[in-house]
């Protein structure tokens, strides 16, 4: 597997997942609260797997130019991005319109019901 990801478990995981996967979700949570779509997360996730490649490179001598640990990173990286996005939008909605939206999860969010709006029939 380490041939994958172009550098050893401990180093993908310390890096690619936790530091740069933070990135990432902080990343995805600023898309999400200037109300842009999750294809800017895979955008900036782009960038951050290209620093990922570089911080491999330059701290633990792996592979500069390897495409199949970058494609890896750049998928890890736009799932957590992708994952802060989504539950930062379902938080934003529901602060945003307490009157229309109820939280059932942090994934997911619900329309209210007519009467629970308090309108009148």
């Amino acid at each position: 597997m380490e041939a994958w990801i172009g550098s050893s478990w401990p180093v993908f995981v310390g890096l690619t997942v936790i530091l740069v996967g933070g990135a990432s979700a902080l990343a995805g949570r600023a898309v999400a609260r200037n109300w842009k779509p999750a294809s800017h997360v895979a955008l900036a996730a782009l960038g951050l797997a290209l620093a990922d490649r570089f911080l491999v490179y330059a701290l633990f001598d792996g592979e500069l130019l390897y495409l199949p640990g970058f494609l890896i990173s750049w998928a890890v990286q736009t799932a957590i991005g992708l994952l802060a996005w989504h539950v930062t939008r379902v938080e934003v909605m529901v602060r945003q319109y307490p009157w229309l939206y109820r939280r059932t999860s942090p994934f997911t969010y619900e329309p209210l019901e007519p009467e629970d709006r308090g309108a009148t029939r």
